[in-house]
Parts: structure tokens; sequence; C-alpha cells
């Protein structure tokens, strides 16, 4: 884990209990397969993020007793979804989970289901994070959001779900424009998607995991 002088990103990862996670991914991978990809991808989420750049933490909001287990091994924190009220909901309050033990943390909400992930890549965008009180990274189909960030002392208002590129924009959100950050911006909804991340490259966990399922 990777921290900065004035104590790094705290990031949340906000994921479904595994038997509901990755419903419309079951077309192309099977039931039995889905909730172990999905783990896989979370896995290989955390485990990107924590290498990367100027993270200091990555808090993930989930009431998944086998998900949690296999996260926190990785590094991260686990913080019970005690809302149950959806995505934005956990992570809200995520960040006040964060933001009671550092409350002038540096928070960012980042996708469970990016399994190319790239420490670097992520680095990156957290640079440029940074010069903002808020912002945020579109998807690869520029419709909904993989990344967003607030500073120190800002609320981080969220907003997934759907078309959600367009709702974070009007809520004053800066959107970054980087090339070269891919990974950041991959998730996996659809079998589609999925062969866009093998392509990219995933990490390991997704790898074998698929590599057995193949095989």
């Amino acid at each position: 884990m990777n921290t900065d002088p004035d104590g790094g990103w705290s990031l949340v990862v906000p994921l479904k209990p595994l038997v509901r996670a990755k419903s419309r991914l079951a077309a192309a991978a099977g039931e039995r397969l889905r909730p172990r990809l999905a783990l896989a991808f979370a896995q290989d989420t955390v485990a990107a993020a924590l290498e990367s750049p100027g993270v200091r933490d990555v808090a993930v909001v989930t009431d998944d007793h086998v998900a949690g287990l296999a996260l926190a091994a990785l590094g991260a924190r686990i913080v019970p979804d005690v809302p149950a009220a959806g995505l934005n909901a956990a992570l809200a309050h995520g960040v006040r989970a964060v933001r009671r033990s550092r409350p002038g943390a540096r928070v960012a909400a980042l996708n469970a289901d990016l399994p190319a992930l790239r420490p670097a890549e992520l680095g990156r965008v957290l640079a440029v994070a940074g010069e903002f009180p808020r912002a945020f990274l579109a998807d690869a189909a520029e419709i909904g959001t993989t990344f967003l960030s607030a500073g120190s002392g800002v609320e981080l208002a969220p907003a997934f779900g759907g078309p959600s590129r367009r709702r974070h924009l009007s809520s004053g959100a800066v959107e970054i424009r980087l090339a070269g950050v891919d990974s950041v911006r991959r998730d996996v909804d659809t079998g589609e998607d999925l062969a866009a991340a093998l392509a990219l490259g995933v990490g390991p966990r997704t790898a074998a995991r698929w590599e057995r399922a193949a095989g």
C-alpha cells in the first residue's frame, strides 16, 4: 500500500452480495460462474487499487461474508452495508465510515468490477482528481461512471447507476479526460465487456477463474 505526504486517498468500493452481483453476465458466463467471477473482479480491483500511487486504504462496503473475508485478506477494510438502500447509499455510508477516523480524508468511489485495473493508470487518475473539489471518470461506453472523487471537506454526492456520467456532470463534478487509462474505465457487466477486459489483460484471479471455466 502506498501513501503520500498528505495521507493519501481512501477509496470506497461497493459490492453487492455475490448471489445478486453481475446478473447481466449470466448469459455469457453461466449462473454458476457468475458470482465467482464477481468475486474475482473485486479481488483484482482491490489488489490493484491498494498498489496504486497515492492510495492510503480501501474500504469495501458489502454484506457478503465470503467476499468480505476474501477482500479483507488482501488488506481492505470491510464496512457492513448498514443502509442496505442501494449503491449510492452504500457509497455515502462508506465515506462516512472513512471520515469518522480521518475527517479530512480525500475519498473516491471506485467500481468493484474493474478486473483489468492497472495501479499506475489509477494513480494518474487520482493525480488529476486531486486538482478539483470533485471529479469523475466515465466508463468505456461514456454513459456511466467508474470513479468519483471528493477532496478534503467535500461531500462525495454519488449519483451512480445508469446514465450517471450526465448526472455527475450536472452536479458540478469535473470530468477527467485522460488518454491511456482504459483499465480504470473498463467495468464489466456483459459478456462483451468481459471480452474487452480480457483483451486488455485482467488480473490473476479473474484470469485463473476464467481459464478454469474455459478449460
